[in-house]
């Protein structure tokens, strides 16, 4: 029987490193608001069924000028969420109606695609508990309260977490009620809460460094950036395709004629 995958596209924080009067979520992106490219990917992928996390005050705006207005037909419930983002977690989890398997993505990350969802749908099937990331390129120090380095982790053990996360739907959530049941509030991400909570090994697979998050207005104009170096790598992929077609005929005919 098929497998049902859910996506929860949160989008309820205030962006308040923004510096911007509107949140981050709803700051245009190339004429886009930036929740827009999120919910964009998940409706072109695999997956059944979008849950978009937003504020209160925000649902019917997303409802009307985001969902309705872009055709987002994947989108079947738009729901409150939380002061923090564990909350909202828990709140998108609860609106789930039936799930396999769930996707829990920032909506602060535009640069997300059809091919690593996909990777993560068949990932999450074989280890139940998955999330995207990447090596760090960097060294990390740990330091102290007054910011003195204490520590130098190996740096080949070190990742950098992003989103999606993805569990297997009962796994995650009863972590979730576990979470809320404890009245712990040091969860930042999922992962965290599942290995916690449910003792479940998370396996880390591969997204890429172009999985930004937007934080700052610096973000904004990197995004734009990686979004039209992405465009002109399909248009140079497509001219290679049809460049290698035609020689592949110009060979094929030759070969008729040799005959």
């Amino acid at each position: 029987m098929r497998k049902k995958v859910v996506a929860i596209v949160l989008a309820a924080g205030e962006g308040k490193r923004m510096g911007s009067g509107i949140p981050k979520q709803y700051m245009l992106i190339k004429s886009r608001p930036l929740v827009y490219y999120a919910l964009k990917a998940f409706e072109n992928s695999p997956v059944d069924e979008v849950i978009l996390v937003t504020g209160e005050d925000e649902i019917e705006y997303c409802r009307q000028y985001i969902v309705e207005k872009y055709n987002f037909h994947k989108v079947t419930r738009i729901v409150a969420g939380g002061c923090e983002r564990y909350a909202s977690v828990y709140c998108g989890l609860k609106a789930v109606n039936q799930a396999d398997y769930v996707l829990i993505h920032d909506g602060a990350r535009p640069m997300i695609n059809r091919e690593l969802i996909k990777q993560c749908i068949l990932n999450v099937m074989e280890y139940r508990a998955c999330v995207v990331g990447m090596p760090s390129k960097d060294t990390i120090k740990i330091v102290d309260q007054r910011n003195y380095a204490i520590h130098t982790p190996e740096r080949k053990t070190l990742w950098q977490v992003q989103t999606p996360q993805c569990f297997e739907y009962s796994l995650v959530m009863n972590a979730y009620q576990k979470l809320m049941e404890s009245g712990a509030t040091n969860a930042t991400d999922d992962a965290m809460v599942v290995e916690t909570y449910a003792k479940v090994p998370v396996k880390l697979i591969e997204g890429g460094y172009d999985n930004i998050k937007i934080t700052t207005p610096e973000d904004v104009r990197i995004a734009g950036s990686l979004m039209k170096a992405r465009k002109v790598l399909r248009v140079l992929h497509r001219i290679h395709d049809k460049v290698i077609y035609a020689q592949m005929q110009v060979f094929k005919r030759h070969q008729k004629r040799k005959k």
